[in-house]
């Protein structure tokens, strides 16, 4: 019995636009790994506009006909068209985006197709495209980002006099307000956005006429094709023009702190939606049911962005290892940039759409946010602030007096407001009746005054200045 295929139907066709040097096709495994068309299809007008742009500079500098270039033009608008309404056919055999788009090119037009490859190569054609891509997901995710700033912008604004307790290590530290809080999230995001400004201006350079990696022979104007483009410059070395993915690990990095952002502004929504904390309710919009506990409303959309920040911070990670090592100019390891980018844009777009939703349709519990802040002695450095203040002693002195104090609370089982006088003067006899004013913690958060901190009208002057600074 023969093992090996003879039958043509068993042999796989060679790619026709690999040229002559092939006379087989790549084995299926070979076809498996080596074909991106899954995912990279959705480069798929970035790439239908960079040849638009490459076509008319071959026009301009008389490389190609005016007929050709009209052809060509016509025909990439129109496999856009089909595309977008669904009838192309996407063959894994062609490889990537650009090969399909090409033979389907020649299908339509015939031979004027093969002059639009003319001063160009796929290594930077798709280094094009995926600028291309990046710079408008940068700009839709810099949008919904201050969407997100302008939610809690105005959430802090109905709670500026909120009382709540501030924590460190998860323990009860001092009274803050809610909109103080919520306004760490607006400063928070405000970097982030920063950070993809600053990083959408390396994105915004044009490798496009770079080639396989040396440029090319024929008298090619890149500046043209990078202003039609509405890149800020064409990239000045044409190997690191087709090799830097810089900009991806870039993007990825910002993204990874972005959703470290939304994870920690989600674990507190959990901790707070519960019913330990019950300092908020959330939107039956943005909670699930339990299959065995009739009395649950669980905070899944915040659990999964808690959750998805692992597979944004892991895609950084996954190309910095793909990267870390690679010789220039391109290779096919570059290949896999675009998965762990893609699902990077994809999660934390959502997660950005969720986190909004949850911020503007939760409702704020007030009263048990007021209870918890009384809780905890949270006002026992006002005290020892009065100390210092008031009688002259040395922070550390102070600071040690109230904890005896503390201490004497917690014995009795009471507040630090509670504790009788008589008894509180067994420790420092100079304490007078004016000290137990500053344990009152709506006293305590409006004397936090300094510039950024927690006093109502400190945080109706940072709301002003965000609003100022962000929208």
């Amino acid at each position: 019995m023969n093992d090996h295929p003879s039958s043509s139907s068993q042999t796989p066709r060679v790619n026709p636009l690999w040229g002559g040097r092939f006379s087989a096709g790549p084995a299926q495994a070979m076809e498996q790994i080596n074909a991106s068309i899954d995912f990279d299809k959705r480069l798929y007008a970035q790439d239908i506009a960079g040849s638009k742009a490459h076509c008319a500079m071959l026009v301009a500098k008389e490389i190609i006909s005016r007929q050709d270039g009209e052809a060509i033009s016509s025909g990439l608008d129109a496999i856009q068209r089909e595309i977008e309404n669904g009838t192309f056919v996407f063959e894994h055999a062609l490889e990537d985006i650009h090969m399909n788009i090409e033979s389907r090119l020649a299908e339509r037009i015939g031979d004027a197709a093969g002059r639009l490859h003319t001063a160009r190569s796929r290594n930077d054609q798709v280094a094009t495209d995926l600028r291309l891509w990046l710079r408008d997901a940068i700009d839709s995710i810099d949008a919904s980002t201050k969407d997100l700033q302008r939610s809690l912008l105005a959430r802090a604004e109905d709670h500026v006099a909120t009382v709540m307790p501030g924590f460190t290590h998860l323990q009860v530290a001092q009274p803050v307000t809610f909109g103080h809080h919520i306004m760490a999230y607006v400063e928070m995001f405000g970097r982030d956005r920063e950070r993809f400004a600053d990083c959408r201006k390396r994105v915004n350079v044009s490798p496009l006429g770079a080639g396989a990696l040396a440029g090319t022979s024929f008298p090619i104007d890149r500046a043209m094709t990078a202003k039609e483009l509405g890149f800020s410059s064409a990239c000045a070395n044409s190997m690191d023009g087709v090799s830097d993915r810089d900009f991806v690990v870039e993007f990825l990095s910002g993204a990874a702190i972005c959703i470290s952002h939304m994870a920690r502004l989600a674990e507190e929504i959990v901790l707070w939606s519960s019913d330990q904390f019950g300092f908020v309710s959330l939107a039956e919009e943005f909670t699930t049911g339990s299959s065995i506990m009739p009395q649950k409303r669980n905070p899944d959309g915040a659990e999964l962005v808690r959750g998805k920040s692992g597979r944004v911070i892991g895609a950084l990670v996954s190309l910095f290892v793909a990267m870390k090592a690679l010789p220039l100019t391109y290779a096919k390891d570059m290949q896999e940039d675009k998965e762990p980018l893609f699902d990077s844009v994809d999660s934390l777009s959502l997660c950005i759409q969720v986190v909004t939703g949850m911020i503007e349709s939760m409702t704020i519990n007030t009263d048990r946010m007021a209870a918890a802040a009384e809780a905890g002695y949270s006002t026992a450095t006002d005290l020892a602030d009065w100390l210092v203040r008031s009688l002259g002693l040395p922070f550390r002195e102070a600071h040690g007096i109230v904890g005896r104090v503390v201490r004497l609370a917690e014995e009795r089982g009471c507040s630090l407001a509670d504790l009788p006088l008589d008894d509180v003067r067994q420790i420092e006899p100079r304490l007078s009746s004016a000290a137990f004013d500053v344990l009152r913690v709506e006293d305590a958060v409006a004397s936090r005054t300094s510039f950024g901190g927690t006093a109502p009208e400190r945080v109706r002057e940072a709301i002003a200045a965000a609003r100022a600074r962000y929208l």
